[in-house]
């Protein structure tokens, strides 16, 4: 496997509360825009759900989409993602949907994982193969 890391910046996102817990606890919804640097470039996409506990914690699952260019190929894949906040910052695992490469990225497998301190930037390592 071959190891990429960068950074990617949040450029937009909202959050949507879509049932009320008690004590503070909620289930949402939320989805954003990122820009991808280093040995991974381009755009990204993500939509969360997010259990929040009473103490503002929350566990997470999600996919993200990203296209643009990894060791000179470009093209698209998808990762699902699963986390946790707490509160400060955000930590998780990722790894490529099977089959969900297009174009140069077609056959791509890996995982990987995100740290996100408060903030719009975080960083990344994505331990890849290419087909």
């Amino acid at each position: 496997m071959t190891k990429a890391e960068g950074t990617f910046d949040i450029l937009s996102g909202d959050e949507t509360t879509y049932e009320e817990r008690g004590g503070g606890a909620k289930l949402t919804h939320a989805w954003g825009a990122q820009r991808f640097s280093g040995d991974l470039a381009g755009e990204g996409s993500v939509h969360w759900l997010m259990a929040y506990g009473s103490d503002r914690t929350a566990r997470y699952v999600g996919l993200q989409r990203i296209t643009g260019s990894l060791a000179g190929r470009e093209g698209s894949f998808i990762m699902a993602a699963h986390g946790d906040f707490d509160g400060k910052s955000s930590r998780g695992t990722w790894s490529v949907v099977e089959g969900s490469g297009t174009a140069g990225l077609a056959g791509i497998t890996g995982t990987g994982s995100f740290e996100a301190p408060s903030g719009p930037r975080a960083t990344y390592q994505l331990d890849y193969r290419l087909a």
